[in-house]
């Protein structure tokens, strides 16, 4: 299991907390072990910030506040501190933060300890790079000290400071042991950090941390803990959102060699046991020993026709709407349009299908005043903010194990973690250690969803054939209310998880309207990689290569005309162009072309497809994309992170839906919620440009290009719009039948 340094939270003063948020708190000095390592190391040596140590031995320790799920942020965040500080990397070790939102938080988050949304390495860079400055400058300091010469004279080598004009050197353990810390850190200027030529470690192919682990089975996740006494916890959830459990029948779960408990809960029924298997036998025996209160929003909703009255609302422009955005005049120029197009484009409900189930161990006190938690999470915060309200106490006596994930996507960052929740409950209730483990119908049973929406758009061209007017309506359920209502009503009410995406930023377009069309459905809903973007990205992407093909211009040269005030994204969408060879005939096959500023980076993607008209079965063949991310902390992990999102975007779009029928879900495995295969994933063709522009995101900024790219191939091969993903066969052989 992760081992934090049980001392160093007590350590920290109160004003030391405060301080060391701004980064100027260096008067902390911790011991620990001197074989501390990756993973399941301890800081170690002299404390010169919260976020770095440095050994007598040279090993330098640097802390890590955001979560690793296969992204990288593990080897990221450390990697910038790393470069500014001038470190040897192959000291480096790297721990995982403890949940100190004051040091550790996310500047993008208002502060939370919250990996999500490609958001890290853009949020932490230029906090982290000063960070490491200042190190960097204390051990100068210390240097000229003792090598009695000006620190003007000295410069630094990987974990060594230099002087030339003697040929004298420290190395950066040497300077640890006799280091003196300034309570208060040098102040670093901005022009005083390194400029992008001068990087060693930024830019270059570093390998991520964690991956040695993963090689030789040592990785711990979630799922691999075992702790002295612990039993094994499932818990039978209400098929229903807002249901509750009403009558129950325990007696042939109780009767289950092994199981030791049955407890009801606020949503459920838990089960004990003393293995998985007795436990889940346990929950079984329940299904048809429970029966639920009618209560919750989400009875008797259907998807498909609340799908339709989505689409009849977003279209209904006499229905009222909130405006999300506007640019010029977009009510009032639409109506002087010489040429108005209009279309419509649905999208379903999808599950985050991460590979590891959902998972935790919880400990709690016998006297219900402290909690230790071994679990994946995305957020520290809610991980130890959710358990402290639940059972009274003040957050510091929530201790977390914050553990690798096998993946996240959105799910284990919502903010009642369901899933240690319920290992807290169980533990509370039964006195002893509780792993509780979801099954995958567990997971897809009650998932929290990719919203459903509806998209109703129109645009407006003047008489020279310009495109001067866009409005967007969008239907949708909400996410933030459902996910953090505290967040919701900060923001005023305006769901950003949702609209996320619906702009058309780069492009040039004088008027513009976005409006929005909130639902409560009641269906328990999430972001998911690429939040809203992938939903609103494959209506206005669409939609624009729909406008292209209506004025009669090839979509490649629409969309550069309409960019060109926007050189960065001129360059992605050119290249992008180059490598699919663009305008080259092929025979039986397509290309579809999709562009997208995503948070500032510029991302162009072109698929490539054939149909077999027979089965209504596309395939997708080659995939090309080009990606300016800014500054590439490491280059290699962005692409293949990139390709990572490519894959996650088709299945969003070729075959990955949830259905609700009277309020529940229908899928229950990945025999009915069906991710690609091997033998559907295309060619991938990436290309990462580098800028010296500020790192912006890369993790899923391919995602949403996918189903646009799709579906306009698809109506250059055939003639005929694809509309409401996924583009199952049942929905291509009747699209071309209309």
């Amino acid at each position: 299991m992760n081992k934090h340094n049980k001392n160093f939270e007590a350590s920290l003063s109160r004003r030391q907390v405060m301080v060391g948020a701004l980064g100027m708190t260096f008067a902390i000095a911790l011991g620990g072990r001197a074989d501390a390592a990756v993973l399941t190391g301890e800081r170690i040596g002299q404390t010169f910030s919260p976020w770095v140590s440095i050994a007598p031995d040279g090993t330098i320790t640097i802390m890590s506040a955001a979560t690793e799920m296969g992204q990288g942020s593990m080897t990221s965040l450390p990697l910038i501190i790393a470069e500014e500080l001038d470190a040897d990397w192959s000291k480096v070790r790297i721990v995982p933060a403890p949940p100190i939102d004051t040091i550790y938080g996310n500047p993008g988050f208002g502060g939370m300890m919250y990996t999500a949304g490609s958001n890290a390495v853009t949020s932490y860079y230029i906090p982290l790079r000063t960070m490491g400055a200042q190190v960097r400058r204390v051990l100068l300091d210390n240097a000229a000290r003792k090598l009695g010469v000006p620190v003007e004279e000295l410069v630094t080598e990987p974990s060594v400071v230099v002087h030339a004009k003697s040929g004298r050197k420290l190395s950066y353990g040497d300077i640890a042991a006799i280091a003196e810390i300034p309570a208060k850190a040098p102040e670093i200027k901005p022009d005083q950090l390194k400029k992008p030529s001068q990087f060693r470690l930024i830019g270059k192919d570093v390998m991520r941390v964690e991956l040695p682990t993963k090689v030789n089975g040592s990785a711990q996740y979630g799922i691999d803990i075992q702790v002295p006494g612990m039993l094994y916890g499932t818990v039978l959830r209400a098929p229903i959102e807002g249901s509750v459990p009403n009558k129950i029948d325990d007696a042939k779960a109780k009767a289950i060699d092994g199981v030791t408990s049955v407890v009801r809960l606020p949503h459920g029924v838990g089960v004990v046991a003393q293995t998985a298997w007795a436990a889940f036998a346990g929950r079984q025996a329940l299904l048809d020993a429970v029966t639920w209160t009618r209560t919750g929003t989400a009875w008797g909703f259907d998807s498909d026709k609340g799908h339709d009255a989505f689409a009849a609302s977003a279209k209904n422009l006499k229905e009222a709407a909130r405006d999300w955005s506007a640019q010029g005049n977009a009510r009032g120029e639409i109506q002087k349009a010489a040429n108005l197009v209009e279309a419509e484009y649905r999208c379903d409900y999808a599950y985050h299908a991460q590979m590891e189930p959902l998972n935790a161990v919880a400990s709690v006190s016998a006297a219900g005043d402290t909690v230790e938690i071994w679990a994946g999470t995305q957020s520290q915060t809610t991980a130890t903010e959710a358990p402290a309200k639940l059972l009274g106490i003040p957050r510091d006596r929530v201790k977390l194990h914050d553990l690798l994930m096998g993946g996240g996507f959105g799910r284990r960052g919502n903010r009642d973690v369901d899933f240690i929740v319920d290992a807290v409950m169980l533990s509370k209730e039964i006195g002893k250690p509780v792993k509780v483990m979801w099954t995958r119908e567990d997971d897809v049973h009650n998932g929290r969803f990719r919203p459903l929406s509806a998209h109703y758009l129109r645009a407006g061209f003047d008489p020279a054939g310009k495109l001067t007017t866009w409005h967007h309506r969008v239907a949708a359920d909400r996410i933030t209310p459902f996910m953090d209502p505290v967040r919701f009503q900060a923001g005023g009410g305006r769901d950003g998880m949702v609209m996320a995406g619906t702009d058309v930023r780069g492009y040039d377009i004088p008027h513009q309207l976005v409006e929005q069309l909130y639902r409560d459905t009641g269906v328990r809903t999430n972001p998911l990689r690429g939040i809203g973007v992938t939903a609103n990205k494959f209506a206005t992407e669409a939609f624009m290569d729909e406008l292209a093909y209506k004025r009669g211009v090839d979509p490649l040269a629409f969309r550069l005309e309409l960019l060109k005030g926007t050189p960065r994204a001129q360059k992605v969408v050119e290249r992008v162009a180059q490598m699919a060879e663009w305008g080259k005939k092929r025979e039986g096959r397509a290309l579809g072309l999709a562009y997208i500023d995503y948070s500032g980076s510029q991302v162009a993607g072109i698929a490539e497809v054939s149909l077999n008209r027979a089965t209504g079965q596309i395939k997708v063949h080659n995939f090309w994309c080009a990606i300016d991310c800014g500054v590439a902390i490491q280059p290699d992990n962005i692409v293949a992170q990139t390709e990572g999102s490519i894959v996650y975007g088709l299945g969003m779009t070729m075959s990955e839906r949830i259905s609700i029928k009277n309020g529940a879900v229908e899928q229950s495995n990945f025999y009915d919620y069906s991710l690609p295969r091997m033998n559907e994933v295309p060619e991938m063709h990436v290309e990462l440009i580098q800028t010296d522009n500020h790192p912006t995101g890369a993790g899923q900024m391919s995602t949403p290009l996918i189903a646009p790219a799709v579906s306009s191939a698809f109506a250059a091969l055939t003639g005929v719009r694809l509309r409401h993903t996924p583009f199952t066969p049942e929905r291509v052989l009747a699209a071309l039948k209309v």
